[in-house]
């Protein structure tokens, strides 16, 4: 088989890629080691910019119309309003941070890339490894048992790896990383929402830590607290637990639908443009997910390389332009990263005189327009 583009990876980031390349008339084929798209949903927050590349393929007013718009932000502290943050003003088209689970994302921008290509997906393929030549790209293939030679390679004038944190491509390229841990543990799950705050997205800043609740559709809220080491084996009724003492609401957990835990961790590839072969979102930069940027940060690294991988196919010699995406693409990782850090420091446990000068510190700033604007603006990704 032979097309323009391969693309590794069928999560949110190659799947939108596939479909912004498909509109422009460019053959691609999208390798998902996966049978079935994941149902389990991490990422919830999509952000003005990434709305508007989604908009580009005709995917946005969908997820718009199934996605709740949280329109603003709030902080607590001890039943207390500390500050109020309205989004109304970071952008002219989507004055809000969308929330829907990552899984129905994915549903609708696969079925926009089967719309522009029934055999553009192709799934239960994993890729192993990589072969460039100068001219052409060889991708190896895990086959089907007994397969001929022929389905056990791909052909591509160009490959794009969009398969995660893990990717096998980055590793069979040999692209070192730098990796960052950091002592912040969390536990999040998904219950029945009391409606108590409406649409807002709530931070309530606790002195055993931060406790972030955001609204889903469905009549669902996400609630995830911060803990001070990994959660083991906790489920439903510890967390909400958990939230109950830190903020006096107690999610019901017979209701719950999802109970995920994770620590984190940051991941920068020292390169992300090896010969004919690009690394975007996780592939190249894994950030938190505190702050929803990772999945956002994706789409923001594919949407700048749609145009660079349209003007190599047609022959342009393009060694600087790739050289100045991978620099962009590298500060702006690294600007995401230190957001992520800012927001994990804001919501790590303080003694009682500490938390009270940090939330003054926050009220201060949100009191007044000019700051309240430029730290809403920062933290949708403007």
């Amino acid at each position: 088989m032979t097309v323009d583009v391969v693309i590794v990876g069928g999560g949110p980031v190659g799947l939108y890629l596939a479909a912004a390349l498909l509109q422009q008339g460019i053959s691609v084929r999208v390798l998902e080691r996966r049978k079935f798209p994941n149902q389990h949903s991490r990422a919830i927050g999509i952000h003005p910019p990434a709305l508007s590349a989604l908009d580009a393929v005709q995917v946005a007013p969908s997820l718009v119309r199934e996605g709740v718009q949280i329109r603003t932000g709030m902080a607590m502290s001890g039943g207390k309003t500390v500050g109020v943050m309205p989004f109304d003003g970071v952008s002219d088209a989507f004055p809000f941070v969308l929330a829907l689970p990552q899984s129905r994302t994915e549903q609708l921008l696969e079925e926009r890339v089967r719309c522009l290509d029934s055999e553009a997906l192709v799934r239960c393929v994993e890729a192993t490894g990589v072969t460039d030549d100068g001219g052409r790209v060889t991708v190896a293939v895990n086959a089907q048992p007994g397969a001929p030679a022929e389905q056990r390679t791909i052909t591509a004038s160009l490959v794009v790896a969009a398969d995660g944190a893990r990717s096998r491509i980055r590793d069979a390229l040999a692209v070192p990383v730098r990796r960052r841990t950091y002592p912040d543990h969390y536990l999040m799950g998904d219950f029945a929402d009391s409606r108590l705050h409406g649409d807002m997205a709530v931070l309530f800043l606790e002195r055993d830590g931060i406790v972030e609740s955001f609204p889903l559709p469905d009549g669902k809220r996400r609630w995830v607290v911060r803990l001070a080491a990994p959660a083991g084996e906790a489920g439903a009724g510890e967390l909400a637990r958990m939230v109950e003492h830190r903020t006096g609401i107690l999610p019901d957990a017979a209701t719950n639908t999802m109970v995920s835990a994770f620590s984190v961790r940051s991941t920068l590839a020292c390169r992300a443009v090896v010969g004919r072969t690009v690394l975007v979102g996780d592939a190249a930069h894994e950030i938190s997910p505190i702050g929803g940027q990772g999945m956002n940060l994706g789409w923001l690294d594919a949407q700048a390389l749609v145009p660079l991988l349209r003007d190599a196919l047609a022959g342009r010699p393009l060694d600087h332009e790739f050289r100045q995406f991978e620099g962009e693409r590298r500060r702006a990782a690294t600007l995401a990263r230190r957001q992520s850090e800012i927001n994990m420091l804001l919501g790590r446990p303080l003694p009682a005189p500490l938390l009270r000068l940090r939330n003054a510190g926050i009220g201060a700033a949100a009191a007044t327009p000019a700051v309240n604007r430029w730290v809403a603006r920062r933290f949708t990704m403007q």
